[in-house]
């Protein structure tokens, strides 16, 4: 996984409320292998029409967001289904931070996990992130994880809490398995202390 510390992209934004994982990743894509390309399915059913054409108004197909590394969201982002797949499909389109003031309590654990940041701000302050990301597509805003803040465009800074050990994995860029796995001689070593004290 790679690790994340601080990035700095454009932001797009997703105005509205409740878009759950259906949205991201529409069901029929829940077959694909782990390796497919998950990326081309992001928002699959909202980005293109029937025909395949894009849809000219959303967000990811606008000038300025094409390439934005880091989301925007209203409440409730990514509720609904518990589908990993979804934090593949934001992965696989390259987004690597996604702010939003609330989120499917599922789709916060996978994407950690997965090595995609998700940040809770004041709804006052997405709002306004998302007014500055309007007014201005393309303008970077910069997402500070060992800082824990994310500063606006206007450079105003919003600082953001995170558990510690979701940070400490991250910055290094490890999963739960992996970071047990860097403590294998301590638990070995536990292992047989405890297997001498009982003997």
């Amino acid at each position: 996984m790679e690790p994340f510390t601080r990035l700095r992209s454009a932001a797009v934004p997703f105005a509205r409320d409740n878009i759950d994982t259906d949205q991201i990743l529409p069901a029929r894509y829940l077959h694909w292998p782990r390796d497919a390309d998950h990326g081309s399915c992001f928002f699959r059913d909202l980005r293109y029409a029937a025909d395949g054409s894009e849809v000219p108004d959303f967000p990811l197909n606008r000038e300025g967001w094409r390439d934005a590394r880091i989301a925007l969201g209203g409440r409730n982002f990514a509720c609904g289904s518990s589908r990993e797949n979804a934090v593949w499909a934001v992965q696989g389109h390259g987004i690597r931070a996604v702010i939003a003031s609330s989120f499917g309590d599922i789709f916060a654990i996978n994407a950690v996990k997965n090595g995609v940041l998700p940040v809770v701000l004041p709804i006052e302050a997405v709002n306004a992130l998302m007014a500055e990301a309007e007014a201005d597509p393309g303008a970077p805003i910069e997402v500070d994880l060992a800082a824990q803040t994310v500063t606006a465009a206007d450079g105003t800074v919003h600082p953001f809490d995170i558990d510690p050990f979701t940070k400490h994995c991250l910055l290094e860029g490890v999963d739960e398995l992996a970071f047990t796995l860097s403590h294998e001689e301590d638990i070995a070593a536990f292992e047989r202390r405890m297997g001498r004290e009982n003997s």
